[in-house]
């Protein structure tokens, strides 16, 4: 599976009932790491390196919903385009991570601690990188 696809797949696993925005939030969010050239995320290069990261999101390891056995559909290629030729959503500026709360709250921090909640974008609050990130 290559770059493209496998950007398209993780797009629709974790954030395909999520609308155009909040696609392209968890798109901007994986390039935000493979943009990084500091702390944890520092280390990986590229999108496979972070989708493939572990522990990291749900859709690799998941027994039934998970990137090996859905279809992308041409919106999730599209939004993939758009991200590896440097589309970023500017709503969720230099954020690093999101989940779904399962609550109409978004915690303040994320649950490591090395994050701050950013903004919220249908389901899922998403995150900034506090100062302690940078020492991981």
């Amino acid at each position: 599976m290559n770059e493209h696809e496998l950007l398209a797949r993780i797009i629709k696993c974790e954030a395909g009932g999520e609308g155009d925005a909040g696609m392209r939030a968890v798109a901007s969010v994986i390039m935000n790491r493979v943009h990084l050239r500091e702390g944890e995320y520092g280390r990986y290069n590229s999108p496979r390196d972070v989708i493939f990261a572990a522990r990291q999101f749900e859709c690799v390891s998941h027994p039934t919903q998970n990137i090996y056995n859905i279809a992308p559909e041409p919106v999730h290629y599209e939004i993939a385009d758009w991200a590896l030729s440097g589309g970023r959503l500017g709503a969720v500026g230099n954020s690093l991570w999101f989940f779904n709360p399962y609550s109409d709250v978004c915690p303040a921090n994320f649950p490591s601690g090395v994050g701050y909640f950013y903004t919220r974008i249908g389901d899922h609050c998403f995150y900034a990188p506090t100062s302690d990130y940078y020492l991981t």
